[in-house]
């Protein structure tokens, strides 16, 4: 669901200043309280943040009760999300994954960057946040001759636009806990 659980609780909150609200958030050890981000339940707009709460006192964890701490949950949720995209994505493949690339506007969010990052225990390059418009583009640009294969592409890239790396940090016996609790029913 990427970030529409954050998006819809914004709204419900009134649309309130982001970087605030994440500053609040990271200041919150964590993980606390987690939810499987891919229920279903959370697909409809509307009440996202109760249902959220709802979730957690359903799997027996705290509700959050503030802004930071639903926020804090969703970006715990949303890291341990992607932890289970890549576990699945090595066993399917059969072969290690040695970093996560994250692009879009997930790429924006530099805490959940750092979550995805201690929840999987590898690093994560974040960007660039147009990928589907400069993947366009070069994919133009390669029909068109203007530039040869996948390598060059991705050297043209690496070249031209902003990628953060984030390294793990910590224990990660905290994050196996919370992805036990994310998908208890």
């Amino acid at each position: 669901m990427g970030l529409w659980l954050l998006q819809e609780c914004l709204r419900e909150w009134g649309d309130p200043e982001l970087t605030p609200l994440l500053d609040a958030a990271a200041a919150i050890p964590g993980p606390a309280s987690v939810v499987d981000a891919s229920d279903p339940a959370f697909l409809a707009p509307g009440r996202m943040p109760q249902r959220i709460a709802e979730a957690c006192r359903a799997s027996r964890q705290p509700a959050p009760r503030t802004p930071a701490e639903t926020t804090r949950c969703i970006l715990d949720s949303l890291a341990l999300a992607h932890r289970r995209a890549v576990e699945d994505a090595q066993r399917l493949a059969g072969h290690p994954v040695d970093v996560i690339h994250v692009v879009g506007g997930g790429a924006r969010n530099a805490l959940l960057c750092r979550l995805t990052a201690d929840a999987c225990g590898l690093p994560v390059v974040a960007g660039p946040a147009e990928a589907a418009a400069l993947g366009n583009i070069l994919v133009q640009a390669r029909a068109h001759g203007l530039i040869g294969d996948r390598d060059e592409m991705r050297s043209l890239l690496a070249r031209t636009q902003h990628l953060t790396r984030y390294e793990p940090s910590g224990d990660r016996s905290a994050w196996d806990a919370a992805a036990e609790r994310a998908v208890r029913r």
